[in-house]
C-alpha cells in the first residue's frame, strides 16, 4: 500500500506503517477515516478491513504446511460479518458460548466443523451444541455425563473430543492456557480413566483439543509446544476407544502491540509444522489436525477510533479528552491482562503524515483514572474534532470490554 509520506516522517509501528494514508488521512479498506465517520454518522466506531482479513488468511495459507487445517477462534471477535467473511476462508470454527455457535451455524460453514470448547457449558448449551450436531471438546467427566444424557434424550449420537489440559504450558506466551492447576480441560494424567469410562457410553469420540498458551512471539517456544503437543496426543491416543480423527493443536501465535514488539516469522514455524504432521500422520493416518487461530487472523485488521471532544492541560500535562474509552477498548486501556501498562500503536487519523510534537494523554469519558487509551505518546498537535485511532483494535476488542460501564451509548463496529 502507498503511504504517501514526507521523507522526514519518524518510524511508525508496524501496525501503523501497514496502512494506507491519503491526504494526511489513514484509510481503511478503500476509504479514509474521516469519510468512515462521516458515513456511520457517529464516533467512536469500530472498523475492520476486509481486505487485511485476506491477506493474513493467504499469508497462513503461504507458510502453514498443506496437511494443516486452519479454525478462526471466534471469540477473538464475534462480529458477524466478521465470521461471515471468514466461512469462505478458513476450514472450521471453534466457539466458546451459545451465541457465538449460533453466528457460526448462520454460515456456510458445515455444523462438523464447528466445535464447542470452554468451561462452564450449562446443560442448556450442551443440549443445544447437541441437536446442531458440532463436535463438542469435553472440559470435565461433569460434561461428559451432561453430554451422553442430553444425546440419549435426543436420540443422537454427538461428536466429542476431549479438551486436555497439557503438563507443559506454551513459554514466553501472553496467556498461558494449560500447565498446572487450569480450570481449562482435564489433566493429561487423568485422560487414560476418562478414556475408559467414554468407551461405554455411546458417544462418538473422535480425538483431543490441546492448547497451552496464547499471544506469543517467540518462534522457539511455540515450535517446541507443537512438539510437545504431539508427543501428548501420540501417547493418548493409545488409550483412545476408536482412531483419533480430530487433533486441535490450539494456536498461540502472537501479533506486535508494543514497540519493542516483532512479527513473528512463519516460516520456522511451518517448517516445524510440516515435520510433526510426519509424525502424526504416522501414527494417527486418520487425524484431522488443526490449529486454532484468533487474534492473529483478526487482531491487526482492526481498528478503534474516537473523536476528540476536549482538550487541556494539568499541571504541565496535555489531556485528550475522547468520547471513547475503556468501555469499548479496554485492552488498550491495559485493564485486559496486562501486567505493566503498555500503550497500544495510536495516532490522529486526519494528521497522518504531520510530524510529532507534543507529548500527549489519550483519555476516555469516563469517570475513572483507569480510562487511558495512550499514555504520554508523541503526537501532532491534536485538536477539537481530530480523531484518535488505536490500532490492533481487531481481536479482543468490543466483545471483551465492559461496554454497560456509565451507560454510553454502544459504538458502532463495520466491516469495509
Amino acid at each position: 500500500m502507498s503511504l504517501n509520506m514526507p521523507a522526514d516522517t519518524p518510524q511508525r509501528h508496524p501496525a501503523i506503517t501497514g496502512y494506507a494514508i491519503r491526504d494526511n488521512c489513514l484509510v481503511i479498506g478503500d476509504t479514509p477515516v474521516t469519510r468512515l465517520a462521516s458515513q456511520i454518522g457517529a464516533t467512536p466506531f469500530y472498523a475492520h478491513d476486509r481486505s487485511r482479513l485476506d491477506a493474513r488468511i493467504e499469508l497462513l495459507r503461504h507458510y502453514l504446511p498443506d496437511g494443516v487445517n486452519l479454525n478462526y477462534a471466534v471469540k477473538a471477535n464475534p462480529m458477524p460479518a466478521i465470521v461471515q467473511h471468514l466461512s469462505g476462508l478458513v476450514d472450521g470454527f471453534d466457539v466458546a458460548s451459545a451465541k457465538e455457535m449460533q453466528t457460526a451455524l448462520d454460515t456456510p460453514m458445515p455444523a462438523k466443523r464447528i466445535s464447542f470448547a470452554g468451561p462452564g457449558k450449562t446443560p442448556q448449551e450442551l443440549d443445544r451444541a447437541v441437536a446442531a450436531g458440532i463436535t463438542i471438546a469435553m472440559e470435565s467427566e461433569t460434561e461428559m455425563r451432561t453430554i451422553s444424557a442430553a444425546a440419549d434424550r435426543q436420540g443422537l449420537r454427538p461428536r466429542v473430543v476431549i479438551r486436555v489440559n497439557p503438563d507443559f504450558d506454551l513459554k514466553s506466551s501472553g496467556m498461558r492456557m494449560g500447565g498446572g492447576p487450569k480450570q481449562f480441560g482435564v489433566d493429561a494424567e487423568r485422560v487414560p480413566q476418562m478414556l475408559g469410562h467414554l468407551a461405554k457410553l455411546d458417544l462418538e469420540f473422535v480425538g483431543f483439543h490441546i492448547f497451552a498458551g496464547s499471544q506469543n512471539l517467540d518462534v522457539q517456544s511455540l515450535c517446541e509446544t507443537q512438539i510437545k503437543t504431539a508427543d501428548l496426543a501420540l501417547a493418548l491416543a493409545k488409550h483412545a476407544p476408536a482412531p483419533v480423527r480430530h487433533l486441535n493443536m490450539g494456536g498461540g501465535l502472537g501479533i506486535p502491540y508494543f514497540p519493542k514488539d516483532q512479527p513473528l516469522d512463519l516460516e520456522p514455524i511451518g517448517a516445524n509444522l510440516a515435520e510433526v504432521l510426519t509424525r502424526i500422520g504416522s501414527d494417527l493416518p486418520e487425524a484431522r489436525v488443526m490449529i486454532e487461530l484468533g487474534r492473529f487472523i483478526v487482531g491487526e485488521a482492526g481498528v478503534y477510533v474516537a473523536r476528540i471532544i476536549d482538550r487541556k492541560e494539568s499541571r504541565g500535562e496535555v489531556f485528550l479528552i475522547t468520547d471513547g474509552g475503556l468501555h469499548h477498548q479496554l485492552a488498550a486501556s491495559g485493564n485486559f491482562g496486562q501486567v505493566i501498562r503498555r500503550n497500544y500503536p495510536v495516532a490522529i487519523a486526519n494528521r497522518m503524515n504531520e510530524a510529532p510534537q507534543e507529548t500527549a494523554n489519550v483519555v476516555g469519558c469516563l469517570c475513572t483514572p483507569l480510562d487511558l487509551l495512550a499514555n504520554k505518546v508523541e503526537l501532532p498537535r491534536a485538536e477539537i474534532g481530530d480523531l484518535v485511532v488505536v490500532f490492533q483494535s481487531g481481536a479482543y476488542g468490543l466483545s471483551a470490554s465492559p461496554m454497560e460501564f456509565l451507560s454510553h451509548p454502544r459504538p458502532a463496529e463495520i466491516l469495509v
